[in-house]
């Protein structure tokens, strides 16, 4: 394949992602009124194209992509940190999940992989059942209605069931199947540890100074730690049926 040729498949993939980012964002939202953002399903997105493409794509189509799902919602004030934030979300995300650290044994991946696993499913658990559980309204669409789509009440055992349900499958994954698969966990942990210490940092110092917009920082830490739990839980099976169907997928 001619280098040109790889160029405009790079790109097209990068496109696609890109939009895909996007629609992931603005599709399925929840207003969080306390820092004037919204919790999204864009994460979901961001960790897909960097497991599959690498760094570049997925710091592009995560920053940009993200960024332009803020314009269109209208939290534009958003916009300029959400591309870098995004971007380094991404790249971490993809530069990790290419540069595996070496273990000696199957064994010791097996222990790794359930630590990240277990910590994995506290994050939901605790997280979805303190922030998610009660009385929730859904706003589906592109753009978002006005109105909530859906309103339903979500019990909090749901999600310490979900985070056992998430630490089964992990440990499952790691014990049957790939002892390294916590490896993609930890990676995604850590790209969203870094979106999220960064809305906090642009929340806490600089929304206000730079849009007079009052926000109360700590609110969105939760929020954003939903996202990226979500985000891991979603997309890895979707990256492994991907791989598995399409094995020579590559850029």
């Amino acid at each position: 394949m001619s280098t040109s040729t790889q160029l405009s498949i790079r790109l097209a993939i990068t496109a696609v992602f890109t939009a895909l980012v996007a629609a992931a964002t603005m599709v399925f939202s929840i207003y969080v009124p306390q820092t004037e953002g919204f919790f999204n399903i864009g994460e979901t997105m961001v960790y897909t194209s960097a497991f599959l493409f690498g760094p570049l794509v997925g710091a592009f189509s995560g920053g940009v992509g993200s960024a332009l799902a803020d314009l269109l919602l209208g939290y534009w004030y958003y916009a300029p940190a959400t591309l870098i934030i995004k971007a380094c979300e991404g790249g971490v995300v993809g530069v990790l999940a290419r540069r595996k650290i070496k273990f000696s044994s199957k064994a010791q991946w097996k222990v790794f992989t359930f630590a990240v696993g277990l910590v994995a499913g506290i994050l939901l658990g605790s997280i979805g059942s303190l922030y998610y559980s009660g009385s929730v309204e859904l706003y589906l669409g592109i753009p978002p209605p006005q109105s909530p789509t859906l309103a339903f009440f979500v019990p909090a055992m749901l999600w310490y069931a979900l985070g056992a349900l998430v630490l089964l499958l992990i440990t499952l994954m790691g014990f049957v199947f790939e002892p390294d698969f916590g490896w993609l966990v930890f990676s995604a942990l850590v790209g969203g540890s870094v979106m999220v210490a960064g809305y906090f940092i642009y929340q806490q110092f600089f929304i206000g100074p730079l849009f007079n917009i009052s926000v109360i920082a700590p609110a969105e830490i939760p929020i954003n730690i939903g996202q990226m739990v979500v985000g891991l839980v979603v997309s890895i099976p979707i990256v492994r049926t991907i791989r598995r169907s399409l094995p020579s997928l590559k850029v």
